[in-house]
């Protein structure tokens, strides 16, 4: 028998790549696009953290390292755990990875065997489901609503758990969303979850861009039962602005931590060793947290210009963004009109590439996260470039007819 193998057939080629791609093209070619599809911060890496590469480079600092990370940067992360979330974790608990979207395919390798189900809330980071589906899991999508910001109740939960339910996917904050899990919501699940033996792997990649609320909660923090249970997910790329550097990690009990390990020894082996020297002074270096401070209010400033500028456009909703740097705009009225050219709209994906080809601007459409009304716009861009692309969005909807 020949041909490509079946786990590679059933991972599902992304909508918004033409689109993405398409966006860059017209850029190269010198035309005012604007971009809405950030899905990285737009600030330079610090320049401390650049000048701990440098030295790591100057002091030959080029070798293997162990697979699973350095000792040095997994006693980072820990203090890292200590100090932000109360969580007790040991370096042989963490495992540093090639950026966390590497963390999170280690960890559903580790836990998911063929058949297993794996609970995703939608709308979902597009990746989630395709990586359970490499492993041989089945993802379960839990429709999520609208007006309780896209979070999964515990009523939702359960009625989703089977006898094959392996593990349980939270990502708070929430991409595509900018949907926050408040305590009180977390302490919910994580009270049903600790009557079962369901993993939960927590995604907490946008951790430190968090706008509302009285600070950020770990599900891991709930009890001992609960952490030993729970896979954290984090990384570097967006807290310091460190996304082209690959470094995630994850943070689990010993015996999830070994498997990954174990796999991760025969895949990749380790990350790059002067990115985990630099990820390292990251979290060790004071001005860490000035930049943190900087960027978080950058963002919160472009997040209630985003939402003012959106309240201007008659018949657009949105969910209300309280963290990462997105916002999810509900176009369930724009569809079924038609552009002045006579072009009828019949999804995100049609509004998407409309909005593109006529206004320039690019948005995401969101059929690939479990939202098919809805697109996804990031203010991970200028002021003006909101101002500018909101102002062509504005003028898109009012031709339609």
């Amino acid at each position: 028998m020949t041909g490509i193998a079946q786990r590679a057939l059933r991972v599902a080629p992304s909508l918004t790549l033409e689109i993405t791609a398409k966006a860059k093209t017209m850029k190269a070619e010198g035309k005012p696009v604007v971009s809405f599809g950030a899905g990285e911060p737009d600030f330079n890496t610090p320049e401390y953290i650049v000048k701990a590469a440098e030295h790591a480079l100057d002091k030959g600092m080029t070798k293997y390292t162990p697979a699973s990370g350095t000792e040095t940067l997994k006693k980072a992360i820990c203090e890292k755990f200590l100090k932000d979330n109360s969580l007790e974790y040991e370096p042989r608990d963490i495992v540093v990875s090639n950026g966390a979207k590497h963390a999170l395919y280690n960890t559903f390798l580790a836990l998911v065997d063929p058949g297993d189900e794996v609970i995703i809330p939608a709308p979902y980071w597009l990746t989630y489901p395709e990586l359970v589906k490499l492993c041989e899991g089945i993802p379960v999508y839990v429709d999520t609503k609208a007006d309780n910001g896209f979070k999964m109740t515990v009523d939702e939960l359960k009625a989703a758990v089977t006898d094959k339910t392996k593990a349980v996917l939270i990502n708070n904050p929430c991409n595509p969303t900018g949907a926050v899990y408040s305590r009180e919501e977390l302490v919910a699940l994580a009270k049903f979850l600790e009557g079962t033996d369901i993993y939960i792997v927590s995604d907490e990649i946008y951790e430190k861009l968090l706008y509302e609320g009285d600070g950020y909660y770990s599900i891991a923090q709930y009890s001992e039962k609960i952490k030993n249970r729970t896979v954290v997910v984090n990384g570097v790329s967006k807290t310091y602005s460190m996304t082209g550097w690959r470094i995630g990690y994850t943070a689990s009990s010993p015996e999830v931590a070994k498997a990954i390990s174990s796999i991760q020894s025969h895949t990749t082996s380790n990350p790059n060793s002067i990115a985990q020297y630099a990820a390292q002074e990251a979290y060790l270096h004071d001005e860490g947290e000035k930049f943190l401070s900087d960027m978080k209010e950058t963002f919160d400033a472009r997040r209630k210009l985003m939402v003012s500028e959106l309240e201007k456009i008659p018949g657009i909703k949105y969910i209300h963004p309280a963290g990462a740097f997105y916002v999810m705009v509900d176009i369930a009225k724009l569809l079924g009109k038609k552009t002045p050219g006579g072009a009828v709209l019949d999804s995100a994906y049609d509004v998407a590439a409309r909005l593109l080809s006529e206004r320039m601007v690019a948005a995401i459409p969101c059929e690939s996260f479990g939202a098919p009304e809805y697109l996804r716009l990031s203010y991970a861009i200028s002021d003006k470039d909101i101002k500018t692309g909101l102002d062509r969005f504005a003028a898109f909807v009012k031709s339609l007819e």
